[in-house]
């Protein structure tokens, strides 16, 4: 078994450490806020008080942060961060949802240093992480992800080799905007419906047994009639999400108005309180008159 440390232990990094205990691995953990790392020095974790001390004699380092910032800090800080406490031959793999243009940097640095860098980002939410059925988006070298392959089984259900380092980080945000889209679309198209006095769960149960639903879509509109929204992916991260989509369209000379309006109806529910909730609360805005 090999030895990993993960640096970041919010909702998802919290649950890749359980996962990778749980199949066996010597686990060493870090998080700014050190309460959520004992929590799970009572499953066998090692519990280090900077990711340079999580790093030391680690095979494996895992990065699960909220944002470009939060990983640059976690890797590169001058005085505590991960690169410089990594042994010769370790593998930093970023699973964090990021931005192309950083995640591009990250591994020129990581190169300059010599050491092996994946970029791996997920696809799935809680429930996902605690079955140990994530998706990966691997981006890097196709020997270096065969000797994580046991690291990545234990997380996940399916290991998707992506191309060349970015590449993970580009299809991650692609899933990530095409779930926004449909969601924002199903959320004013409820609106509509509950406007025009037809019984709203009768005609999304008829809508959801259509070819054009998706699952995922089906899964929000359930979601959205139940006002189930507890903050399984809060809107302040597809947000934030969606502007590094803007940012890659942007450097690539790509065109994509619907993430455009998508990502303009999220910075809206933000302004109105709903940043911490589920992304589905953004029906809220079309049926909540003062909305």
């Amino acid at each position: 078994m090999a030895k990993i440390s993960v640096l970041g232990l919010g909702a998802m990094g919290s649950r890749m450490a359980k996962s990778l205990l749980t199949s066996g691995h010597q686990v060493t953990v870090w998080n700014r806020i050190l309460e959520r790392a004992l929590t799970l020095s009572d499953k066998g974790a090692t519990v280090a008080r900077s990711p340079r001390e999580a790093v030391t004699d680690a095979d494996v380092v895992i990065s699960m942060v909220r944002n470009d910032e939060a990983s640059r800090a976690v890797w590169l800080d001058p005085d505590i961060g991960a690169l410089a406490g990594m042994a010769v031959g370790a593998i930093a793999i970023e699973s964090s949802t990021l931005s192309i243009e950083w995640i591009r940097q990250l591994s020129t640095i990581m190169e300059q240093h010599g050491r092996d860098f994946l970029d791996a980002p997920v696809m799935g939410s809680r429930p996902q992480a605690d079955a140990r059925q994530l998706i990966y988006f691997v981006g890097g070298n196709a020997q270096v992800i065969e000797r994580c392959m046991p690291v990545f089984q234990s997380i996940g259900i399916a290991v998707h080799h992506s191309g060349p380092i970015g590449s993970g980080a580009v299809i991650k945000l692609a899933v990530n905007a095409l779930f926004g889209i449909q969601v924002a679309a199903f959320a004013e198209l409820i609106g509509l419906l509950k406007s025009s006095g037809v019984d709203v769960t009768k005609a999304i149960d008829i809508i959801s047994t259509t070819p054009v639903c998706s699952v995922a879509a089906k899964g929000a509109a359930a979601s959205m009639l139940a006002a189930n929204f507890a903050p399984l992916f809060p809107i302040e991260l597809i947000d934030k999400d969606l502007r590094y989509t803007q940012e890659a369209a942007a450097n690539y000379s790509a065109c994509l108005p619907l993430t455009d309006v998508t990502k303009n109806v999220m910075t809206r529910a933000i302004s109105k309180g709903l940043g911490a909730d589920h992304l589905t609360s953004i029906v809220q805005l079309y049926v909540t008159p003062d909305r």
